[in-house]
């Protein structure tokens, strides 16, 4: 269809309204795997901290900072990957971008020292910072509305799957007994290369979001998607489908959405989602940033714990994580979102601040220590999940990943960017009030956003995305 040209569809109405199948399943597991990866990244980049600097001759604030640039390179992919996929569709880009990471990260086994790993570390982060906008926009687009919120929360969850499956293989490839230290880590990282490979074939078999098809004139295209859909559906789920309820969607084609715009939607428009947004990344980017990337760290220089056998500690971790979302998503979607976001981003800020005082006092063991990590990140894990889930929600179709893409990078370079080199810094003043003050930022960050989502958050179970914020184009 030609630029400027009307047209009513139901794409919307159809979509939401398909009972969970197995098509659904294909969704969740061929998108929802980036952040698997993530987590897998995080985790061995996190765990072979020890090894990395004998390996490579690395100090405690160069591990940090690699991680500082995985995240910088993850902004600069977010905001790129994240401008082309609203140009050019969520199908092209989620595919391009685990092209860069699985080739990426590949290299980070060859590095030969700093510089090498913290460039290799930085293009692996820009193939998973495209990657959030690609799959975040799509998932929401294909999961019908009654579970978008609890659906949302596992497949962010699942960044803990990664996270375990790397504190599993540190465990063996980090045994120096059975493989050389300078060997184990680079093995590690070939982990989520091979990962990446199986992925790319099944994401072949996901389709374009029609509702992406339907902004950009190809009615045909998505109505065929549609119609694919339904009779999968149809033939795999037992329940019968329903007639789509709702009106007519009215909209205009249009290719592309200047930047004048974008800037009008996000700051004048919807600019008390875009504050609240911004607050959510910022504080859960600083929060689990901090901890998580020096965590191996933390271990070894505190609690004499010997750098292969982190892993042992890193599993409880990502279990709790994986499990908070699991057991308490679905309440998202009955209780809704605000009230849960509250709960979930103000008790994890209570609980790290008086877990920083008793590691502070020297209260905790490193097993007691390691529970108090797997209580509050069982809560804490909701709500940064939410987070993402919040600004994927509460923006116009058109600059959803765009809008996914510009809140993950402020809120990593405000919040999550400089955590890990900074709490590198901390740890290598073997000070524990100096911890405990980071930890004290980090709490407060998370309370500050728990107030804000109580003063602007949006009510968005259940509602579709086009009634919690009508596309651009059906207002032109």
């Amino acid at each position: 269809m030609q630029e400027g040209a009307r047209f009513q569809t139901d794409v919307p109405m159809r979509l939401d309204r398909l009972p969970w199948s197995r098509w659904h399943w294909l969704v969740v597991i061929g998108l929802g795997i980036t952040w698997v990866l993530d987590g897998l990244e995080v985790t061995l980049a996190g765990a072979v901290g020890g090894v990395l600097k004998e390996s490579l001759h690395m100090s405690d604030a160069q591990v940090g900072t690699s991680a500082t640039f995985y995240l910088i390179g993850a902004v600069i992919g977010a905001i790129g990957f994240g401008y082309a996929t609203d140009r050019l569709g969520r199908k092209k880009l989620f595919t391009v971008t685990l092209l860069v990471y699985l080739i990426a990260t590949a290299c980070s086994a060859l590095a030969w020292g700093f510089w090498s790993f913290a460039f290799f570390r930085f293009v692996t982060g820009t193939g998973i910072g495209g990657e959030y906008a690609a799959i975040n926009s799509a998932i929401d687009e294909l999961i019908p509305a009654r579970v978008r919120g609890q659906v949302d929360l596992i497949i962010n969850a699942t960044y803990w799957v990664g996270a375990a499956l790397g504190a599993l293989a540190t465990i063996l490839l980090l045994n120096t007994h059975l493989i050389p230290a300078t060997k184990g880590w680079r093995f590690a990282f070939l982990i989520g290369a091979s990962l990446g490979v199986v992925i790319i074939f099944i994401r072949h078999y996901v389709p374009e979001s029609p509702r992406w098809l339907m902004t950009h004139g190809e009615k045909d295209e998505a109505e065929r998607v549609v119609l694919m859909v339904e009779k999968n559906v149809d033939e795999t789920s037992e329940k019968k489908l329903t007639k789509p309820e709702g009106k007519l969607l009215t909209m205009t084609v249009r290719r592309h959405t200047p930047w004048k715009e974008i800037w009008n939607a996000m700051v004048h428009t919807h600019g008390k989602r875009s504050l609240l947004g911004l607050s959510l990344m910022i504080a859960q980017a600083f929060f689990y940033n901090a901890i998580f990337f020096t965590y191996a760290l933390l271990l070894v220089k505190f609690y004499k714990i010997p750098a292969e056998r982190v892993g042992y500690y890193l599993l409880p971790f990502a279990l709790s994580n994986v499990m908070g979302p699991l057991l308490l998503g679905k309440l998202f979607d009955t209780i809704g979102r605000k009230p849960m976001i509250i709960a979930t981003y103000g008790t994890s800020g209570v609980l790290l601040a008086i877990t920083g005082w008793m590691f502070q006092h020297g209260i905790l063991t490193v097993v007691t220590q390691t529970i108090c990590w797997t209580v509050i990140f069982f809560i804490a894990s909701c709500a940064a999940s939410s987070a993402y889930l919040t600004v994927s929600e509460v923006f116009p179709l058109e600059i959803r990943a765009m809008a996914i893409s510009i809140f993950y990078a402020a809120g990593t370079l405000a919040g999550g960017v400089g955590a890990p080199a900074l709490f590198g810094v901390l740890i290598g003043t073997g000070s524990r009030t100096n911890m405990f003050w980071g930890y004290l930022l980090g709490a407060a960050l998370m309370v500050f956003a728990a107030g804000m989502e109580w003063k602007l958050g949006v009510k968005a179970e259940g509602q579709s995305l086009e009634n919690i914020s009508p596309p651009l184009a059906s207002a032109s």
